[in-house]
């Protein structure tokens, strides 16, 4: 159930993680379908332990290249919980910014990989 009826958006219709717990997949209700690998999602987490209060602020994290996803719980209608296996579970992502996360993740993901070079830092 969408959380306002009016709200053009597309709408998660499934949330699917790998056996592996590496991966999860969310498919929308216009069609898209993502495939988010657990180091993307932990390295860009909407947490202000990650993302700050400012863009000066955010962090560049590194070590995640196996980080795995231990648990999803889902916040009302609009966001899922994601708990990492380094314990991280802070974030909560909402249905548009995994949505943004899946249309952008390569380049994001190239971003994240010349931040973590630039700052002499290791998947």
């Amino acid at each position: 159930m969408r959380a306002n009826p009016d709200d053009t958006a597309a709408w998660p219709t499934e949330l699917k993680l790998d056996k592996e717990k590496r991966t999860l997949t969310i498919a929308f209700d216009d069609g898209a379908q993502f495939a988010l690998p657990a180091e993307l999602l932990r390295v860009f987490s909407p947490s202000a332990e990650v993302q700050g209060h400012s863009a000066e602020q955010r962090v560049t994290v590194p070590g995640k290249k196996d980080v795995r996803i231990l648990e999803l719980e889902p916040v009302g209608t609009y966001a899922v919980r994601i708990t990492f296996d380094d314990g991280h579970d802070t974030g909560l992502y909402m249905w548009a910014y995994l949505r943004g996360l899946g249309e952008n993740q390569e380049a994001r993901f190239s971003d994240y990989l010349n931040e973590l070079a630039e700052k002499g830092l290791s998947r």
